[in-house]
């Protein structure tokens, strides 16, 4: 019988080291080119690394406008700091006298503007402005001439005086003011057993103002143009050195010298000191000389002579004085409601030092003005 081989039973072989590897191997290269395997649990146990907190991003603020300056109120009539509140009073303008049985006056050196005009026989008259300051007294008062309506119509407010002409008062109120006199039997007026009539006549200014109608009530508009500060004055910056200024009219010789001390002018009456009764020496911040054509009226006063009139309208030379200084300019004046404007011979509008102002009507014939 012939022999059956029998299966032979073998031991399976054991991969070799290497075949292992390369194993290793293809599974890495495989992960590689497929997605990443998912990444293996994170033991509850453990605490999680601190996640850095992100840069705060700097806020930047929206651009603003720079704040307005405040603008400091300031009187309209004298360029000067009004303080915290301007008082909503009008203007009031009054007559004064100025003849030598007038002189001390009462309450002249508290006007804010006062303007010197030629009357009957070559003397001279005042028209006083009065707003950021009333004084208690203001006197003599005496009657209207036919320029104040064009003087005082820029103001507006209330004309005061002893009197007038019909055709004179008839014109201040259609220049628009209203019209307060002792004639008429307004309020506010007193006669002082000290002098005689007619230079005793004197008014209270607060009781003047309070018979404003509701028409007159309102504040003045600004007039001159002024400076914030005394040295930027135009004829402080521009002018010629100037210790004096005298004026001759036919019958009246007002002067004024300036006072390093008051930083003001100081005015004279024919040589002698001019001065108040309640407030000493006259004095005045600015001076404005305006040379002014008069013509002579067909009216005449009690004593029969013609009443002058000065022409408040169109332009002429003119003299400004500021802190020692002076200069020529030119005024022109458009309508008797017109403001008075001063100007530069380039064209430039003329600043004041804030302060009380005079101003001379000179006429430019039969009376002359001096600069020393």
């Amino acid at each position: 019988m012939p022999a059956v081989a029998l299966p032979t039973h073998r031991r399976p072989r054991r991969a070799a080291p290497w075949a292992a590897s390369l194993l290793v191997l293809a599974l890495a290269a495989g992960c590689s080119a497929g997605e990443d395997p998912e990444p293996s649990p994170t033991p509850t146990t453990s605490s999680p690394s601190p996640t850095p907190s992100p840069s705060p991003t700097p806020v930047i603020a929206d651009k603003q406008a720079p704040p307005e300056p405040e603008i400091t109120p300031r009187w309209p009539l004298t360029g000067e700091v009004a303080g915290e509140e301007l008082s909503d009073r009008p203007a009031l303008s009054i007559k004064i006298e100025n003849s030598e049985q007038a002189r001390p006056q009462t309450g002249l050196q508290a006007a804010d503007v006062v303007w010197e005009e030629m009357v009957e026989g070559g003397i001279t008259r005042f028209n006083a402005v009065y707003h950021s300051d009333l004084p208690a007294q203001v006197g003599p008062i005496r009657s209207v001439r036919p320029m104040d309506s064009a003087i005082s119509a820029p103001y507006g407010g209330l004309l005061v005086a002893s009197g007038g002409q019909a055709p004179f008062i008839n014109s201040i109120r259609n220049a628009g003011l209203q019209v307060l006199t002792d004639d008429l039997g307004h309020g506010g007026f007193t006669r002082s057993s000290a002098r005689f009539a007619p230079h005793n006549l004197y008014g209270t200014p607060s009781l003047f103002l309070d018979q404003a109608d509701g028409g007159h009530s309102d504040p003045p508009a600004e007039q001159l143009e002024f400076s914030r500060r005394a040295e930027g004055a135009t004829a402080v910056t521009d002018g010629s050195p100037a210790d004096g200024v005298q004026i001759s009219f036919p019958r009246a010789t007002p002067s004024w010298v300036w006072s390093a001390s008051d930083d003001a002018w100081r005015r004279s009456e024919g040589g002698d000191s001019a001065t108040t009764e309640d407030a000493g020496r006259i004095t005045a911040v600015n001076l404005v000389v305006l040379r002014v054509q008069v013509s002579t009226t067909a009216y005449v006063d009690p004593s029969g002579a013609n009443v002058p009139e000065t022409i408040m309208s169109g332009s002429g030379e003119a003299i400004v004085a500021s802190g020692g200084r002076s200069l020529e300019v030119t005024w022109s004046k458009d309508g008797p409601s017109d403001p008075l404007v001063l100007t530069t011979s380039d064209g430039e509008t003329v600043e004041l030092a804030p302060g009380n102002t005079w101003i001379e009507l000179v006429p430019t014939s039969g009376s002359s003005v001096r600069i020393s």
